[in-house]
């Protein structure tokens, strides 16, 4: 090094920034941006990587696996009813309800005051009748009872199925299962990354049961499920806390706050000012 100095003190000058140009040309060429030298730098130092489940781990492109009808109901008449409140959100799980209502040449309704609070479901008015979807729990907060199909939506998440329950002016009127296929590369990819020694977390605000079926294929021990938008920042502060030096890893909106709150760069590393 010192011969080097001495020799050529301008190539020392030059080999970090064309050393950081290599490697964000490299991550450009697999598809991953780098902000700066800084964000490379800090990205060395992670252990811990959250990774949320639907559009990360999996294909991000679910489809409808199982429609069961609550006594009265019918199967395409939930899907109809459940198809025209999700046809103005963008969710990839409302895009399968959709598009499994138009695989069957279901003429889908109109959905007047939709609503779709953040990580929980949605609801409208469809034919004068208000019909919700969305998690158990979410309809249990409007005191919709989900009881008698409560057992066998648990069955279809041990598939590894997520679970839409479907009500129709306050009566459950059914359940919807959706499949989301894990990408070929994800195997691999946690592989890698574990046998550099990083600590996988799946971080979904999917029930557990289903998040577990998941993370059990993927070989992944560490499951946070259940978990809102808002308090998925929550578990990256947790883990930070904790003294660990956190990656955050998401493709949706809903991921934002969590992004937000992982490993920020911390280097003072700065370009060097041109002497030209």
């Amino acid at each position: 090094m010192s011969v080097l100095i001495i020799a050529c003190p301008c190539a020392l000058g030059l080999a970090t920034p064309m050393s950081i140009m290599v490697g964000v040309g490299r991550g450009a060429e697999a598809g991953v941006l780098i902000r700066d030298a800084a964000a490379l730098e800090r990205m060395e130092a992670v252990d811990t990587l959250i990774v949320d489940k639907t559009g990360t781990l999996t294909e991000g492109r679910p489809a409808v696996t199982a429609i069961v009808p609550a006594d009265g109901f019918t199967e395409d008449e939930v899907l109809r009813l459940a198809a025209a409140v999700e046809k103005p959100s963008e969710h990839p799980l409302a895009e399968a309800v959709v598009r499994e209502a138009e695989a069957r040449s279901i003429v889908i309704p109109k959905v007047l005051g939709f609503d779709s609070p953040a990580g929980k479901g949605a609801y409208g008015m469809v034919e004068r009748k208000r019909v919700t979807l969305g998690s158990a729990a979410f309809l249990a907060d409007l005191s919709i009872d989900v009881a008698g199909l409560a057992p066998l939506a648990d069955e279809l998440r041990r598939d590894g199925a997520t679970v839409i329950f479907a009500a129709v002016n306050g009566k459950l009127a059914g359940i919807i299962a959706i499949a989301d296929p894990v990408k070929e590369t994800t195997p691999a990819a946690l592989k890698a990354l574990v046998a550099d020694g990083i600590r996988i977390v799946m971080l979904t605000g999917d029930n557990r049961i289903t998040a577990e079926a998941v993370a059990r294929q993927l070989g992944i021990a560490a499951v946070e499920a259940d978990v809102l938008p808002e308090g998925k920042a929550a578990v990256v502060e947790r883990y930070r806390a904790e003294g660990r030096v956190v990656a955050m890893a998401g493709d949706g909106v809903n991921d934002a706050p969590a992004l937000a709150a992982a490993e920020a760069p911390t280097s003072p590393w700065r370009a060097p000012a041109s002497p030209w």
